[in-house]
């Protein structure tokens, strides 16, 4: 939750955070000392669709090559893991787009184009 909201992602609650944690397919964290200070992580059913998700690296450790290092691990996993069939997205924040596409993603318009719903209850 802390990573999230130092390196600019929306912010979770922890009951939220606590629920979907768990339900990932596989995740990647980067340590200095015992400070996570980046992360990444795959989440799906397990079978047809995957979503890459939550790369974030703390503000004083970007530049680093950190968030290269996530999505190469993240990579190896779906090219080693997953189903051949497997469809894998993510939605990228600009200028990361150029990161992802180093990694083999593609945008998808105009054939198709990603879409999204924000649940937002007063906390």
């Amino acid at each position: 939750m802390r990573l999230r909201l130092i390196s600019g992602l929306t912010p979770f609650s922890r009951e939220a955070a606590e629920k979907g944690l768990p339900h990932t397919q596989f995740g990647v964290r980067v340590l200095f000392g015992d400070e996570v200070v980046g992360m990444g992580r795959i989440i799906g059913d397990g079978g047809c669709f995957f979503q890459v998700t939550d790369i974030a690296v703390d503000p004083a450790h970007q530049g680093r090559g950190l968030g290269k290092a996530i999505m190469a691990a993240l990579s190896e996993h779906i090219r080693d893991a997953l189903p051949e069939t497997a469809y894998v997205s993510l939605i990228a924040d600009v200028p990361a787009n150029r990161l992802y596409e180093q990694f083999g993603f593609r945008e998808t318009a105009p054939r198709s184009v990603g879409m999204a719903q924000c649940v937002r209850r007063p906390v």
